[in-house]
């Protein structure tokens, strides 16, 4: 099993797949450390990254984290479906996990960020500019309002984890 837990900067993918891990003994693997240093100097000075910057990065993660784990956890924006085509390519055994959020509660999030090289509300906005949310068919789809350990708790009884 591979779950990869997508949506914008803030939503708290990091967050839940640390927990998620720690519950289910999967490994976790947070995506923004795979980042090739000119996206993160990119984003650093609020220059949102292009299909380009981020086809790259989502290679890498396609090609070392997920093609060498059986049963790992991701966390990965995975804005559009053909960033998705791309992690999921060759698998069957995928499950992205939609961290929905509204503008609002995210750009709050943001305000509290501490010591995280995604900053600026622009930046924000491009990437709810960017994002091409998955429908029910294509990944489930969580709400963020509720705390982390109950967004785990629904991620594990929805994968029958």
């Amino acid at each position: 099993m591979r779950i990869i837990l997508m949506g914008v900067s803030g939503c708290g993918k990091s967050t839940i797949g640390a927990l998620l891990g720690e519950k289910t003994n999967l490994n976790f693997y947070d995506g923004d450390d795979f980042h090739p240093a000119k996206n993160i100097n990119k984003m650093s000075s609020g220059i949102p990254l292009t299909d380009e910057d981020r086809n790259d990065w989502l290679h890498v993660l396609h090609n070392k984290i997920l093609a060498k784990n059986n049963r790992c956890i991701i966390a990965c924006s995975a804005l559009k479906p053909e960033y998705r085509k791309i992690l999921s390519e060759g698998f069957d055994d995928i499950y992205f996990i939609y961290l929905k959020a509204d503008y609002k509660l995210i750009l709050e999030r943001h305000k509290n960020r501490k010591d995280h090289f995604f900053s600026g509300e622009a930046m924000l906005k491009s990437q709810f500019n960017t994002l091409v949310e998955p429908q029910e068919n294509e990944a489930d789809i969580v709400d963020i309002s509720q705390t982390p350990e109950k967004i785990v708790e629904i991620i594990i009884d929805a994968l029958k984890i």
